[in-house]
């Protein structure tokens, strides 16, 4: 199960972020993945909560946006998302497609709050 070790380093990255604003913690780590990855979103997430819980990050909440695969054709130029991996264009009816996303695996925002504060304040880590 890969997702263990990718939910280690996603708190790992959190951790670094949160040291270089000294005087707030971590709320919420948002990441973006595509479908094409091949990462269990349910089984990140647990590993996610197994793994933080009991530590200085326990309660950070991860959202997940999971990202579809769309192509291009290059034909006509009609974007699409790829519905069970048939890739020919809904428009024209060209095979001539070109895979653009649905392989992503990265952060999209990262929440800090202050100690003694209500205020959140978005850091991103892109």
């Amino acid at each position: 199960m890969h997702e263990l070790g990718i939910a280690n380093s996603i708190l790992e990255a959190v951790r670094t972020e949160v040291a270089r604003v000294p005087g707030r913690y971590a709320t919420k780590v948002s990441l973006r993945i595509g479908e094409m990855t091949a990462v269990d979103p349910e089984a990140l997430r647990f590993s996610f909560e197994i793994l933080s819980q009991d530590t200085d990050l326990a309660g950070l909440q991860l959202e997940i946006e999971i990202c579809p695969r769309r192509n291009r054709c290059e034909e006509c130029g009609q974007e699409f998302t790829v519905r069970d991996y048939d890739i020919q264009c809904p428009q024209c009816g060209s095979l001539r497609t070109q895979f653009l996303s649905g392989d992503e695996f990265a952060f999209g925002y990262l929440e800090v709050e202050e100690y003694g504060t209500s205020s959140v304040g978005a850091q991103s880590t892109e």
